[in-house]
């Protein structure tokens, strides 16, 4: 311990915040990074999902292996997901963890073996160890699998690492790096759930503001902008754009539709990229947000026709969404000649509170994407 606490001590000097997840091996690597003062300045949660049923809540769905590469890569990204979300400030998130099968008190049959898996928000880099099999005890191998812990996190926070693992000519260490994929490429493939466009840049599942104007935005127009900022003034929150990048009834956006949308947005204009193309599904992403619709959507949210027809499901999600904190801003639209408000809305009894009207006086606009798109090609 004495001999690593100099390289621990480092560790801990960084703005680097981990998570560390551990499984079959790496325990003490845990025990070490506890045991040197500055730990919470690093350390944000250290778990041990051991048990089928723990690790199968850790990672949201079950292992084909549980010491396997995929299943470390796999925990050091649900790790990192876990930094991310406890962060307080600008800090870098890490996930760290380990699927591993070493010596125990009965002999195995397969080879005795470790997956390290360090993450971060540029890439994945992967440490496959085999154990000289019979050459140490447990004791031995779990301090040579703590080693590399340890090895891989000074690494994962920006340091250079000569922490001695203690290799013997029997052992074999390969070491593999893998770059993340586009942010946009992450989330059209599933691996990421939203991204937060904001200032130029793209935060895969970054902060969302407390207030989500959905919509298609081909093209972004001055109606979009002004329903925006009058929410921002009725909720005294942030508001951003919502874009699904799928559809009930369309195919998904390919990328470079994607970019030329995202083209048409100011810098400080904040987007917000999803998969969600139900507000039951932008509501379970994105809880306790408030929503930003015109009265034609305000009307499928309470028709049981956008449910399959089932009303008791629509009243289930409704009830969901009010227990979330979920709430819709509904600003008025034309239709036919009419102007339509939430007054004329037919909401269930009890689901009130779900929604608030957006007056008149502070906002109409009767423009739409789709006269913008016909004006724009004239």
């Amino acid at each position: 311990m004495e001999e690593l606490r100099p390289h621990i001590e480092k560790i801990h000097a960084t703005p680097h915040k981990a998570v560390v997840a551990v499984s079959g091996a790496g325990t003490q690597a845990v025990a070490w990074l506890l045991g040197v003062a500055g730990a919470s300045r690093t350390i944000l949660e250290a778990l041990v999902p051991y048990a089928r049923e723990s690790m199968n809540s850790f990672l949201g769905f079950e292992p084909e292996q549980s010491a396997s590469a995929q299943t470390a890569k796999d925990m050091a990204k649900a790790a990192y997901k876990k930094a991310k979300s406890q962060l307080e400030d600008n800090s870098p998130p890490v996930g760290l963890a380990c699927a591993a099968a070493i010596a125990s008190d009965r002999p195995k049959r397969g080879d005795h073996r470790a997956y390290v898996s360090a993450w971060d928000e540029h890439g994945n880099t992967l440490y496959s160890l085999n154990l000289h099999k019979g050459l140490r005890d447990r004791a031995g191998e779990e301090e040579l699998v703590s080693r590399l812990l340890v090895h891989a996190l000074m690494l994962l926070s920006g340091l250079d690492s000569d922490v001695e693992l203690g290799l013997t000519p029997g052992d074999v260490l390969d070491v593999d790096r893998a770059e993340h994929p586009s942010p946009i490429s992450q989330l059209l493939s599933g691996d990421a759930d939203w991204i937060v466009v904001r200032n130029g840049s793209m935060e895969v599942e970054g902060k969302a503001p407390d207030a989500l104007l959905p919509g298609s935005f081909s093209p972004i127009h001055q109606g979009h902008r002004g329903l925006a900022e009058a929410a921002g003034k009725i909720s005294g929150a942030e508001v951003g754009y919502e874009l699904s990048v799928t559809n009930v009834d369309k195919p998904d956006l390919e990328e470079s539709e994607i970019l030329k949308r995202l083209a048409r947005f100011e810098e400080s204009e904040i987007a917000v990229l999803t998969r969600a193309e139900t507000f039951f599904k932008k509501a379970r992403l994105f809880p306790g947000r408030t929503f930003v619709v015109g009265w034609d959507t305000a009307i499928r949210l309470v028709a049981p026709r956008y449910y399959g027809d089932d009303t008791d499901a629509m009243m289930m999600a409704l009830a969901e969404m009010l227990a979330a904190g979920t709430g819709f801003l509904v600003a008025g639209r034309e239709d036919q000649g009419v102007f339509k408000t939430l007054d004329d809305v037919r909401v269930p009894q009890g689901f009130q509170a779900l929604f608030k009207d957006i007056p008149e006086d502070q906002f109409r606009e009767d423009i739409s994407s789709t006269q913008l798109r016909a004006s724009e090609s004239d």
